[in-house]
């Protein structure tokens, strides 16, 4: 099952707004000869990539699924049906499909006879990358990253605007690396007219990844036509509002967005209760002044603070990725 959720981050951000699933394929002796992610919409699901890599070596075998086989037709067929053709003997999955489309694929191959078992590390793989597909279909919205690049005393920028670089270059690197697996990034109008930045998930040989995401600039101020982030890297889409919900009902197919504006929008998306996690690139560094990575004028106690819990911390060069989650969840 770890290799299967492995499978699936490479769909992170291009199967949506399909889930990103991973499926193995394991032959009668218990040998892994097929491996398989979701394509890009329209595209074949996981199960058939995985089956297609398998060949006839899936037949008496066993599938392992992180989300329970779909069990419809649309764009492509069902991948319940497809594994009953393939002649596997047992069907293995984490998480049951909440739709009703795409639900019951599990017991269309127990109606087959094959041996299907639900759950298998659900509470990991629920927390891997089906979370963001999970959200949309369990609260109706994308799940909601907030990024930010600080110093240690919470600063993103000198009292003279300076910000260029903040973080080091292993730290750019893995931003940008998790940039190619959104759908969006939003920022507030102040960041796209200050700081004219291009959005893009970028190599460090300054190449662009495979996949880009949609950038979204919230406000009414307009964006000239010569801004970068108008250019043809990636779409573009402003947002006449300051309201961080209108962000997300603009991107309709989205499962995962990064919020990287300036203190003020990451903000308003606190205020909204719209961050589910949060992202913070440390620099080992004190400024001593300047600009805050927040701007949240409705908290004036502790007690009102935005709590989340920690999910993991990376060195990253001298730099610290610390990964942070809601505490509700």
């Amino acid at each position: 099952m770890r290799r299967a959720v492995a499978a699936s981050a490479a769909a992170r951000g291009t199967s949506s707004p399909n889930p990103p699933v991973g499926a193995v394929i394991l032959d009668a002796d218990g040998l892994v000869v097929g491996v398989g992610r979701t394509q890009p919409p329209g595209g074949p699901h996981a199960e058939v990539m995985a089956l297609r890599d398998a060949g006839e070596r899936a037949m008496g075998g066993t599938a392992v699924v992180t989300l329970e086989p779909c069990n419809h037709t649309g764009r492509t067929g069902p991948c319940a049906q497809a594994l009953v053709d393939a002649g596997v003997a047992a069907v293995h999955y984490s998480v049951d499909d909440p739709g009703p489309a795409a639900g019951g694929g599990a017991a269309t191959l127990r109606a087959a006879g094959i041996d299907v078992t639900s759950g298998v590390l659900e509470p990991e793989v629920r927390r891997g990358p089906l979370r963001a597909w999970l959200s949309v279909q369990e609260r109706g919205r994308p799940l909601v990253t907030a990024k930010i690049a600080a110093t240690l005393d919470g600063r993103t920028a000198a009292p003279d605007g300076t910000s260029q670089w903040i973080t080091g270059p292993q730290a750019r690197e893995h931003a940008h690396s998790q940039r190619a697996t959104l759908d969006a990034i939003v920022v507030g109008t102040g960041t796209a007219l200050a700081d004219d930045p291009s959005l893009t998930a970028r190599r460090p040989d300054g190449s662009l990844h495979a996949h880009q995401p949609t950038r979204v600039v919230l406000g009414h101020r307009e964006i000239p036509a010569t801004a970068r982030l108008r250019d043809a890297a990636s779409p573009f889409v402003q947002v006449g509002s300051h309201d961080p919900a209108a962000a997300l009902a603009a991107l309709p197919n989205a499962l995962h967005v990064l919020v990287e504006g300036g203190p003020s929008i990451i903000g308003a998306f606190l205020v909204a209760d719209l961050v589910d996690d949060v992202h913070v690139y440390l620099a080992p560094t004190v400024l001593g002044a300047g600009a805050a990575a927040v701007d949240d004028a409705s908290v004036s106690t502790l007690t009102q603070a935005h709590r989340f819990r920690r999910e993991s911390v990376t060195e990253l060069g001298d730099d610290l990725f610390v990964q942070l989650i809601r505490e509700l969840d």
